[in-house]
C-alpha cells in the first residue's frame, strides 16, 4: 500500500509529525472536503524509518524545497513553475495529489518557510539512506535548471541544502555537472559526456569503470529506492536515470571495445 492510500485511509494523524506533517496537513486541508479523508485516524503508529512515513516525508519536503529554490533568486519564473508541474505530470500524479504538491510548492515560496527545520526533519526521516537523499538532490538540481541557468544564488542554495542533509559537497558538484551535461546534450551524448555521467576519469581501467557503473546503477535502482522510501509515483524518474546510466556505459564500452 502506498503512503498516499494510507493517508486517505485515515492514518495521517500518526504517520508524520513535525514541520513536514504540519505542511502536509495544511496542503490536504485546503484540497479535500472534511468527509473525504479522516486525518485524525489511529490506524497505525508510524515510526521514523517506516517506508510509508519516509515516502510522505520525501513527497512533502521535495515540493516545498522546490518552491523555496524557485524563489531563492528573488522571483519565481514561469519556467520554474512549469518545471514543478512537469515533475508532477512525469510522476503521473492524480489530480488530488497534484493539488497537494502545488500547495506544498507554494508553501516553500513563502517568506516564513523554515528551510532548516524541513531539511532537518527530512534528514532524520530518511534514516541515513544516502541513495534517497541523492535522488532528492538530483530532482532539486533539475529544478534549478528550469530556466536554463544555474545562477550563483541557486548554486549556493543547493550547497546549503546538501550540507544540512550531510551530503558530500564534492558529490553534489558531480551531480550538477552530470545534469548540465545531459541537459545540454540530450539528443546525442559524446563519449566525454558518458564519462561525466558515470562520474569517472578516462584514465581508469575497464575493471574500475565497470565497478563504478555497477555502484551507480545500484544507487538508482528503482525498486531499491522505493523500498528505502522513494514514493512509488517517482519510479518513472528513477527508471529514466537508470537508463541514462546504462546508455552512458554502453557508449564507453563500445569506444573501449569492452566485453
Amino acid at each position: 500500500m502506498s503512503w498516499w492510500t494510507t493517508v486517505l485511509g485515515g492514518a495521517f494523524g500518526f504517520m508524520l509529525g513535525g514541520p513536514l506533517g504540519a505542511m502536509l496537513g495544511v496542503a490536504f486541508a485546503g484540497n479535500f472536503s472534511k468527509g473525504k479523508s479522516n486525518f485524525g485516524g489511529f490506524a497505525k503508529d508510524y515510526h521514523i524509518g517506516d517506508q510509508q512515513r519516509v515516502q510522505a516525508a520525501f513527497f512533502s519536503s521535495l515540493f516545498s524545497v522546490m518552491g523555496y529554490i524557485a524563489k531563492v533568486d528573488g522571483k519565481v519564473s514561469k519556467a520554474e513553475i512549469l518545471l514543478a508541474q512537469q515533475v508532477m505530470d512525469h510522476m503521473q500524479l492524480a489530480d488530488d495529489m497534484q493539488k497537494v504538491a502545488r500547495e506544498l510548492f507554494n508553501q516553500g515560496k513563502k517568506k516564513d518557510f523554515n528551510l532548516d527545520e524541513v531539511l532537518e526533519q527530512f534528514r532524520l526521516e530518511s534514516h541515513r539512506r544516502t541513495d534517497l537523499v541523492r535522488m532528492f538532490l538530483e530532482i532539486q538540481i533539475q529544478a534549478t535548471y528550469a530556466d536554463g541557468v544555474l545562477d550563483d544564488t541557486e548554486h549556493d542554495a543547493l550547497k546549503y541544502i546538501a550540507q544540512k542533509l550531510h551530503f558530500s559537497l564534492h558529490e553534489l558538484e558531480n551531480l550538477i555537472q552530470q545534469f548540465a551535461t545531459t541537459s545540454h546534450h540530450a539528443s546525442k551524448l559524446s563519449v566525454d559526456d558518458a564519462y561525466v555521467i558515470l562520474g569517472v576519469d578516462k584514465n581508469l581501467t575497464d575493471k574500475e569503470i565497470k565497478r563504478a557503473y555497477r555502484r551507480l546503477l545500484s544507487q538508482h535502482h528503482p525498486d531499491k529506492l522505493v523500498a528505502k522510501g522513494l514514493p512509488e509515483e517517482m519510479m518513472t524518474i528513477a527508471k529514466e536515470k537508470t537508463q541514462e546510466i546504462i546508455s552512458a556505459y554502453e557508449l564507453i564500452k563500445k569506444q573501449r571495445g569492452m566485453r
